[in-house]
């Protein structure tokens, strides 16, 4: 359910589970967050372009994982986002379809997101009964405006791409099937410099706020737990899990 290749000093990671919107199943997760530390680390790696197939990115989990009790430490979605944050190799996103949940916290990590014009994004968590994710309670101001990061995360909406890119969430709006295309134009690009600048340079960015990112990853884990394992959250989950199915 996740592929990926590395060619010509790119790596490629695809989403590929079609049948759920490519929704991330805890395998999966900790599939991608070992293909990130080793790509994110490899000397020789140039860039890292992540996808989905079937021109969706990813629905996000399935809600299913959110009916486990959690408990210390990160979930197998935090050890992916984590190692995301730490790859030293730049990550682009090519985005179409949908990008939900996780879908679309983990584009603040991506160094390019290219997202197809008739993509729709959005952060449920506050509707679920849920806090947010992926150190967007520090993160998502800074990458975007400071009304738009309130507004997805308060208000839990689906927002469009259009939306997305001129908050300051997309590097690029392209037309819609054409995000992948744009993505490895910007790989092939990035293979003509050498591998360690571009290493230290994306280092010597985040260290500015490292330490403030890490934190806010510990934080939204401990409040994390703690909602998923009240009745309030269950019974919202349960709601919108039957929601959907009708």
């Amino acid at each position: 359910m996740i592929e990926h290749k590395f060619e010509n000093n790119v790596a490629e990671i695809c989403i590929n589970r079609p049948e759920k919107k490519n929704a991330l199943s805890h395998d999966m997760y900790y599939k991608l967050a070992e293909l990130f530390d080793q790509y994110g680390h490899e000397p020789s790696c140039h860039a890292i372009i992540i996808y989905g197939a079937n021109n969706t990115f990813t629905a996000g989990a399935d809600l299913n994982d959110f009916k486990k009790a959690r408990g210390e430490g990160d979930s197998a979605g935090v050890t992916f986002l984590r190692a995301i944050s730490k790859a030293k190799a730049p990550v682009i996103a090519a985005v179409e379809g949908v990008a939900v949940g996780i879908g679309a916290t983990m584009l603040q990590h991506c160094d390019f997101v290219y997202i197809g014009e008739e993509t729709r994004l959005r952060m449920p968590f506050a509707a679920l009964g849920l806090c947010p994710e992926g150190a967007s309670t520090y993160l998502l101001q800074l990458a975007v405006k400071q009304k738009a990061a309130r507004d997805w995360l308060l208000t839990a909406r689906f927002f469009d791409a259009k939306e997305a890119y001129e908050a300051g969430l997309a590097t690029k709006l392209v037309e819609k099937g054409t995000a992948l295309e744009h993505a490895r134009e910007t790989a092939e690009t990035l293979t003509q410099l050498p591998a360690t600048s571009l290493h230290i340079t994306k280092e010597m960015l985040n260290d500015w706020d490292k330490d403030n990112v890490q934190k806010a990853f510990d934080n939204e884990v401990a409040m994390f737990a703690k909602l998923l394992s009240s009745k309030d959250t269950q019974s919202q989950i349960d709601s919108t899990g039957k929601t959907r199915k009708s």
